[in-house]
């Protein structure tokens, strides 16, 4: 869960810091644009109104005109080639268009560049530029554009000055809005409206106090000429940050998305193998890729998948194996049943008897033999892990065990305890649950008596960490073929282990799960001392839960 949780948060901040790193630099792109779009859109009436006006005049009346105008405006102007202006062809080119270039040369200061003659039309061949230094773009430009007006519009009659003035304002391309009213509806205290009765200009600001308007009389007329309101252009207009914010949600979806995906494709394949299971395809398994938690969970459910497989075709081997088995006490039985009907003398009827209650005995061994296995195999048994003194099971063991074959002697083998640590105690104990450990070292004897000839040995190592028991006998032995299959349910070998033997091929099988859910392993080998079978148990000889 961490692991996923650690990724999708990751991932997350990522993409916010992603997000915020490109809504800042699109807004910024956006307002460098936004701002040279904003200054030339200032600058184009007042440059164009100049430029136009030199076009119409010889080179003294140029001089005396931008000394007028510098004077007016109070920034310097200059006619000059676009070589001199040193601008690249992007520049150069939008000049030949019409448009003005404004040159931003510090925070509120810029250069101003206007084409007055194309090329081929001057003496040197080259176009001629109108060039102008501005250190308050919007202040000086107003009042430049305030006198150029104010010239323009005295040349006509009173009359015809307000369509002179749209026209102006249309043809010239001004960016802000320009107005010819009357003094009484100018929106100025009574302050200002004195100083334009005596000619002054006066700047006022608006409503909102984001703008201002440039007001001065025209002349003796009864008009007042009105620029703006002229804008501060803003940095962060809602439309913008809207779009960015929409923007940067949708990229934000697109990588939770990319993100999610995979995680929902794993999913979606672990759902698909759950289902093909249900419907009876068994070895269906899914990747185990990642070591997330999904990777973790097909891990788990590929080993959930496999123990099912195993466990039903063990309860299908069981089903088939208990049904042969149950056919010989069972046709025994039947056969004992017709013989004490036909029997003669009370003798014979006993015998039969006799017999019929030794395969009752071994179909209640078989069911039991079958209970526990079904018991160890179904999941991990209760267990009740302590201390055990393997000196008084083996004891135990062999004093339950060895009365039943006379000729068979059972006996204690080397018994090594090897303890380094003062801190485990001295003593030759384990940790086990009781109760299976002696089942699972019964089953053992009990198997090794059956197949030896003559003796049987039980032995044990002890370590720090391990403990092994082992159980020898100089029987025949088991076949090395036969060694991984020799623990399989009910199952028997025919050659040296014959079925004269007894049994039913399930205390082994119980004994490799009791060593299974103590944390260990069950093997068998040669016996080095005995020549026959070596059957070992080996487990930790701590136990986590104890």
């Amino acid at each position: 869960m961490h692991s996923i949780f650690l990724r999708i948060y990751g991932g997350m901040l990522g993409v916010l810091v992603l997000v915020a790193l490109l809504g800042v630099l699109t807004l910024h792109l956006v307002n460098k644009v936004r701002s040279e779009q904003y200054r030339e859109q200032l600058a184009h009436g007042t440059f164009t109104l100049m430029a136009d006006n030199l076009k119409h005049m010889d080179s003294i009346e140029r001089i005396r005109a931008l000394a007028v105008w510098e004077r007016l405006l109070g920034i310097p102007l200059a006619l000059q080639t676009a070589a001199q202006a040193h601008l690249d062809g992007s520049a150069r080119n939008r000049l030949s268009r019409g448009q003005v270039i404004v040159e931003q040369t510090g925070p509120h200061a810029a250069r101003v560049f206007r084409e007055v003659a194309p090329a081929g039309s001057s003496d040197s061949g080259a176009a001629l530029l109108l060039t102008g230094e501005v250190q308050q773009i919007s202040e000086q430009l107003a009042r430049a554009t305030l006198f150029l007006l104010l010239d323009e519009l005295v040349r006509v009659p009173v009359d015809e000055q307000p369509m002179r003035l749209e026209n102006l304002r249309v043809s010239k391309g001004f960016g802000f809005d320009l107005h010819l009213i009357r003094l009484e509806q100018a929106d100025v205290d009574d302050d200002q409206r004195r100083r334009i009765e005596e000619g002054d200009t006066v700047m006022a600001l608006g409503k909102g106090g984001d703008s201002i308007r440039v007001l001065s009389g025209v002349g003796k007329t009864p008009w007042v000429l009105e620029i703006g309101p002229l804008y501060q252009m803003n940095p962060y207009p809602p439309e913008l940050l809207i779009l960015i914010a929409f923007l940067g949600l949708c990229l934000i979806g697109l990588v939770v998305y990319l993100l999610v995906r995979r995680l929902e494709h794993r999913l979606r394949g672990l759902e698909a193998a759950a289902t093909r299971i249900a419907q009876g395809s068994l070895e269906t398994r899914v990747p185990e890729s990642g070591a997330d938690s999904v990777g973790r969970l097909a891990s788990a459910f590929n080993g959930m998948a496999e123990h099912l497989q195993r466990s039903l075709t063990t309860q299908r081997e069981l089903v088939r194996a208990v049904s042969h088995e149950l056919r010989t006490p069972v046709a025994r039985l039947r056969f004992g049943l017709e013989m004490i009907g036909e029997a003669s003398t009370p003798q014979a009827r006993h015998q039969y008897m006799v017999g019929m209650d030794n395969d009752i005995q071994d179909l209640d061994k078989l069911v039991d033999e079958m209970l526990t296995y079904a018991r160890l195999e179904q999941g991990a048994p209760t267990l009740n892990f302590q201390r055990i003194d393997l000196d008084a099971l083996i004891d135990q063991v062999i004093a339950e065990l060895a009365p039943l074959r006379a000729n068979v002697r059972v006996t204690r083998g080397q018994c090594l305890v090897v303890n380094e640590d003062a801190a485990l105690g001295n003593g030759a104990w384990v940790e086990a649950e009781p109760r299976y450990l002696h089942r699972a070292l019964q089953n053992l004897v009990s198997n090794a008596t059956r197949h030896a000839e003559s003796e049987v040995c039980i032995g044990y190592q002890l370590s720090q960490t391990r403990c092994r028991i082992d159980v020898d006998d100089d029987g025949p032995g088991v076949p090395e073929t036969a060694w991984e299959r020799i623990f399989t349910p009910f199952m028997r070998l025919d050659d040296s282990r014959t079925r004269a033997s007894g049994g039913h091929g399930l205390g082994l099988s119980i004994v490799r799960r009791i060593i299974h859910w103590h944390g260990g392993r069950a093997l068998i080998g040669r016996s080095q001392h005995l020549g026959g079978a070596c059957f070992s148990l080996s487990w930790p000889r701590q136990q986590e839960d104890v």
